[in-house]
């Protein structure tokens, strides 16, 4: 039994769909972020994404429905030239880097330098520490990623595809902040609307309100019984 947010498109009406891009190096478990978030699957024998891949999933964020469409794209250098087509028409995205890989923690000012460069200004972006299964092994602490996020003005949460520990959440942060802020923006629509100031609407960007952060409280994460 499908309940409202399951797995599965159910028949209902899809009130929104919002595209959100998966980027970061190569082998930090983007795939399994979205496997995991789709199908609530995880792969031991994950192979390397070719190319360009999507799924979906259809949630229920304040009485609406939402198709989440989920995009993922190989980290390898070669697969670059897909950027442009790839961030067209993205409201969301997911900056992963592996917490045991400080390398691929040093990347992410490069990928949010592409991503600013090919994405609307306005996408709403997550960064992600990825397995967290592997805490001995940690090579980024939360701090330095914390700081970042913040001055950079971008959501952070540390996950594990493995454990299932923080998926949801950051999708949900994403499209709910995204659901917020379409929302927002059709309130102004209809207000001017009403004010017989439809032209006005025309190029009308959203602005995102300042930086906000979702740090998973720590006791939640180390004291499961």
């Amino acid at each position: 039994m499908a309940s409202s947010g399951g797995y599965g498109d159910a028949s209902q009406k899809i009130d929104y769909v919002f595209k959100v891009v998966l980027i970061g190096d190569s082998a930090v478990g983007k795939s399994q972020i979205l496997s995991r978030f789709a199908r609530n699957e995880f792969s031991l024998d994950s192979k390397a994404t070719i190319g360009v891949e999507f799924q979906t999933r259809t949630l229920v964020i304040q009485h609406k429905s939402v198709k989440a469409q989920i995009w993922d794209t190989a980290g390898q250098e070669r697969y670059r030239a897909v950027t442009s087509a790839y961030y067209r028409g993205a409201v969301g995205a997911m900056l992963v880097y592996d917490i045991t890989k400080r390398q691929t923690f040093d990347h992410i000012p490069r990928w949010l330098e592409e991503l600013r460069a090919h994405a609307d200004k306005n996408i709403v972006i997550i960064l992600i520490g990825n397995k967290t299964d592997l805490e001995d092994q940690r090579a980024v602490p939360t701090e330095d990623a914390k700081e970042f996020a913040e001055k950079e003005g971008l959501f952070f949460l540390e996950t594990s595809a493995l454990e299932a520990t923080n998926v949801e959440e950051a999708f949900l942060t994403v499209l709910t902040e995204i659901f917020n802020i379409v929302n927002k923006k059709n309130l102004v629509a209809s207000d001017d609307q009403a004010n017989g100031n439809a032209a006005s609407l025309s190029g009308k960007k959203i602005v995102i309100p300042g930086p906000a952060q979702v740090i998973p409280e720590k006791n939640r994460m180390c004291c499961r019984s």
